[in-house]
């Protein structure tokens, strides 16, 4: 492979670069909300590969998830992204997350979002609210792989200071409504939500082993790398170089993270995003073993039951039949 070309990806593969063409995500800003002390906004379940996020810009209010049951509670600056479309209940902090009101909601535009409100004084709680659509959301490893809900508060972490600044501008931009106010907010909106998932990626919190290796410094830029070419056939020395690490350091790294060396993560990565594409679409076998790195549909099918204890073809069946 050409060193060049390994030293360009090296220098392109930060932690936050290497994660938006994996996301693939495209933000819908639906509304801007003012509530008083009495309020409750309930929230039915998106469709597939639609994740809501709520972001606090004033006050503070409750997240309430009624199937886990949980709650948690939110203030200005923080940010909460359900990434599987879970049913839930923003609510205030004096409000039970099942009071339906009636709270006097009242909606009108300002001629770049909908605004909701039920106050005329200072609100108790700012919110702004919308939903992600993820790209691919049935091969997406990385979506997949995240928890029911991801809540960043505005006073933690490396980034905090830059996501309360990110959440100001958004909120004089969609409240000022000049014009392309919209197209500015939405794509600050994307950055932010980036922003989200990697300050997940690197908290303690991120135990699945995908997450914990993205959150990695140096490892972050090998995952990031085999799960954009997942077809390339990776030499441990590559992987070394983007990792800016020696082989020993970088099979260290990996099995203290993901107790698996990397070639092995990169076999096992690369079968179970088979296994997805097989679920998602109808592309031939042979397609699909290219796409994921396999020499041969032959080889494919081998690993394949190896992993799986059926032929990919017995899966894709096995998977219609199940719905």
């Amino acid at each position: 492979m050409n060193p060049s070309r390994i030293a360009d990806q090296n220098i392109r593969l930060d932690p936050l670069s290497g994660l938006a063409p994996l996301l693939r995500v495209r933000p819908e800003l639906q509304y801007v909300c003012r509530f008083g002390s009495q309020w409750a906004s309930p929230h039915a379940p998106e469709p597939d590969a639609w994740a809501p996020f709520h972001i606090v810009t004033d006050g503070n209010c409750v997240l309430h998830l009624p199937d886990l049951p949980r709650s948690v509670a939110l203030e200005a600056g923080d940010i909460a992204v359900l990434p599987r479309g879970s049913a839930h209940v923003m609510h205030g902090p004096s409000t039970a997350p099942d009071d339906r009101g009636p709270f006097g909601i009242q909606g009108r535009s300002n001629g770049t979002i909908l605004v909701k409100s039920n106050t005329d004084i200072e609100p108790g709680a700012g919110l702004i609210c919308g939903r992600l659509r993820f790209d691919h959301a049935g091969e997406n490893l990385v979506l997949s792989a995240l928890p029911e809900v991801i809540v960043i508060k505005g006073t933690v972490g490396r980034d905090a200071a830059n996501i309360r600044q990110i959440i100001a501008f958004l909120s004089e931009e969609l409240g000022a409504a000049r014009a392309g106010a919209s197209a500015i907010a939405a794509d600050m909106a994307s950055g932010l939500l980036i922003m989200v998932v990697r300050a997940h990626l690197e908290s303690e919190r991120a135990s699945d082993g995908l997450l914990s290796l993205l959150g990695h410094p140096q490892a972050g830029r090998v995952v990031a790398a085999m799960l954009e070419e997942p077809e390339r056939q990776w030499s441990l020395d590559e992987l070394a170089t983007l990792a800016n690490a020696s082989r020993a350091s970088l099979v260290r790294i990996f099995r203290k993270t993901a107790q698996v060396p990397p070639l092995a993560f990169l076999s096992e990565m690369r079968l179970e995003l088979a296994r997805r594409k097989l679920r998602a679409s109808n592309r031939p076998l042979a397609g699909i073993a290219a796409e994921v790195g396999f020499q041969s549909e032959s080889a494919f099918s081998k690993a394949f039951h190896h992993r799986y204890g059926m032929r990919p073809g017995e899966a894709r069946t096995a998977s219609a039949r199940a719905g």
